[in-house]
């Protein structure tokens, strides 16, 4: 029995000897002495008896015997020689009683090297076993700024609180990631049940995951169980038994493909005009050939309300609108006050049972509730309010802002008889900054010598109107909506007057209502774009003035030739005859970003995190706002330096634009 199966370990063996050869790769198993030829080891630290998962013993620790074996860890030496003898015992071994002997080895860059038992190791690995008890000896490299080594200081910092050698990830932050989506704060020490709990939790899915895993994963175990960690929430996944995760797989495994694939975001600029295909055009409508607004039940899910909050209101109006288009065809409900994460999946809990079949969820907090809904319910489409968010289950919406920011910027240019204009932003966030810098250069492109003054009212000590008026500057960009409690009228584009009255100029609008009317004809046509994306790009739909989403009200007081010159800029960005970002653009810091004859692309827009050489001002750090504004800006920040309270990196990677 041994010898047979000896043979079967040498085939594939000499198999993957011969892949190797074919692709020019060494055949045998990697050698720790040659790599550390070239390694700048700063002390050895000894982890004792530990469980080494055998997916991470990579090759031997000297030459030795390692030429008896291929880089898979099977065999190469003919089934009569000592060697063959030898291995054929250990397999005896493993099957009868099963090895509990430890292995030396050697842990480098999170990669173990055997020094004693490469035959156990050979044999566990062709009956697939998980790990193997291990003497380690970890060898520390040098700090340094190459990428390899900042991810595995990484791992270090996460071993030293979780003592848990198992968990790899392929990008640095994911390790801080894992820490919040677990409730645990940056060094905090796990205890033993913590450590069992995760440890009982990761292994199992790692071993179904390498079960499922096909050749269009290329992304560790960890990296897939941070994914299906963050979606159905920790205090969940450690109480779930593998048949559940083998069914939690099957649902995610679309958002796994798209992480694969690098988190590739298409953003939709224009609505798509499709035709409605004779056949049935959505599974979640069983028996239906044809999808009419009657069938529609649609949940918009608030942060807050439409009496204290600009942006609900803006999206109650919306929500209104889009009752009025349809007549009473199409229900909708409404969800307030949805601003945790228990409340958000509570509110959508209560839509599904309600019978909701759409549900707008408002504001990019909510994309992570947003996306456990639709895995869970994939009979509804879900959407969520905001931009570069990669999720495959989902949809995004938002608005190009920054081309209505671009005319307003030209407008107070053109109205001021300065050159100093004031701009109140309230938190630096993708899509904000780009809207400070269309600003900028609209004012620009009227006055050259135009300086915009840049202050933020989302500060935990906001002085932002203070500052802009002790430096005398009175034709100023506000808030770009209001609320039916809010008695003032700096908002928009507005004047300050020297008697203390306030002048608006000019407002940019978001119609909300013609957005969710274009989304609901785009659910009745069938979706079919963002059908044929699943699992391959995360689809967001960014629109502007060209569909009629955007646009600026102006004073009726406004000159004739201003308002005909905003209306010409305006026809031009729609007609696409003029595209703000296009050609070179200089920086507060003196570097030049883009180049002439190409506009930024809309990723490079949405990410934006540096300032137009002609604006006064900066982007300050996460500490500076107001508490209950930091989550939002760690989690969809411009900023790459962003830190938590802790002084920690946490930036995360799915990221939106929006507010409450």
């Amino acid at each position: 029995m041994a010898l047979y199966d000896y043979t079967g370990a040498l085939r594939q063996g000499r198999k993957q000897y011969q892949a190797s050869v074919a692709k020019g790769e060494y055949p045998y198993l990697p050698v720790l002495d040659d790599i550390l030829a070239n390694a700048d080891i700063v002390s050895e630290v000894n982890l004792g008896l530990i469980d080494v998962p055998l997916s991470k013993i990579v090759g031997t620790k000297t030459k030795g015997r390692t030429e008896a074996f291929a880089g898979n860890f099977m065999p190469l030496l003919g089934e009569k020689t000592e060697f063959g003898a030898k291995w054929a015992r250990v397999y005896d071994y493993q099957i009868e009683e099963g090895i509990h002997d430890p292995i030396l080895a050697y842990e480098f860059m999170n990669r173990y090297y055997v020094q004693e038992g490469n035959k156990r190791v050979s044999v566990l690995k062709y009956v697939n076993a998980y790990s193997v008890p291990a003497y380690v000896t970890r060898l520390l490299p040098r700090r340094s700024k190459e990428a390899d080594n900042r991810l595995y200081y990484a791992f270090l910092d996460f071993y030293q609180v979780s003592f848990n050698c198992d968990v790899w990830f392929s990008r640095e932050e994911s390790y801080s990631r894992l820490l919040k989506a677990m409730g645990m704060k940056p060094g905090q020490v796990w205890d033993q049940d913590q450590r069992m709990y995760f440890k009982g939790a990761h292994d199992l899915f790692v071993q179904i995951f390498e079960g499922k895993r096909t050749p269009d994963i290329e992304m560790t175990a960890s990296d897939a169980f941070l994914v299906y960690v963050e979606i159905f929430g920790y205090s969940q996944v450690k109480e779930k038994t593998g048949d559940q995760m083998r069914r939690d797989l099957d649902k995610i495994w679309d958002e796994l493909l798209l992480k694969a694939h690098g988190n590739r975001i298409d953003l939709v600029e224009n609505p798509a005009e499709q035709e409605k295909p004779a056949a049935k055009l959505l599974d979640w409508l069983k028996g239906s050939e044809n999808i009419e607004p009657e069938m529609l039940k649609i949940a918009f899910i608030y942060p807050k309300t439409k009496e204290s909050s600009g942006w609900v209101y803006a999206h109650e109006l919306g929500r209104m609108y889009l009752e009025q288009k349809y007549e009473g065809k199409l229900q909708t409900v409404v969800f307030n006050n949805a601003s945790t994460d228990s409340q958000v999946a509570q509110n959508i809990s209560l839509a599904v049972a309600s019978g909701c079949n759409v549900i707008f969820t408002t504001s990019p907090q909510m994309a992570a509730q947003s996306v456990k809904a639709a895995v869970e319910n994939p009979q509804i489409r879900v959407f969520n309010c905001s931009v570069n968010v990669s999720y495959s289950s989902i949809c995004t919406y938002y608005a190009r802002t920054y081309e209505a920011k671009f005319l307003m910027g030209a407008l107070a240019a053109a109205m001021c008889d300065g050159d100093e204009l004031g701009y109140i932003a309230d938190y630096p966030i993708y899509g904000r900054v780009s809207n400070i810098n269309a600003f900028a250069l609209g004012a620009r492109m009227i006055n050259p010598r135009a300086r915009v003054r840049l202050t933020w009212s989302g500060l935990e000590n906001d002085r932002s109107r203070e500052e802009l008026e002790e430096a005398g500057i009175t034709w100023i960009s506000g808030d770009d909506t209001i609320t039916p409690k809010r008695a003032s009228r700096e908002f928009g584009l507005y004047h300050c007057l020297p008697d203390g009255t306030v002048e608006n100029l000019a407002t940019p609008i978001c119609d909300w209502g013609k957005c969710y009317v274009q989304l609901v004809e785009m659910i009745c046509r069938g979706m079919q774009d963002a059908e044929r994306q699943k699992g391959k790009m995360a689809v967001n739909y960014w629109w502007g003035m060209s569909a009629d989403v955007i646009d600026v009200i102006c004073s009726e007081a406004l000159p004739r030739y201003t308002k005909r010159l905003i209306r010409f800029l305006k026809s031009s960005i729609c007609g696409g005859r003029f595209q703000i970002f296009e050609g070179e653009f200089e920086t507060q810091s003196g570097e030049i970003i883009g180049e002439e004859g190409r506009s930024l692309t809309p990723e490079e827009i949405v990410k934006m995190d540096w300032l137009a050489a002609n604006i006064v001002g900066t982007i300050p750090p996460v500490e500076a706002f107001k508490p209950e504004a930091r989550p939002m800006i760690l989690l969809q920040g411009v900023r790459t330096d962003a830190k938590d309270e802790n002084g920690e990196d946490e930036k995360g990677e799915n990221s939106g634009t929006g507010g409450s």
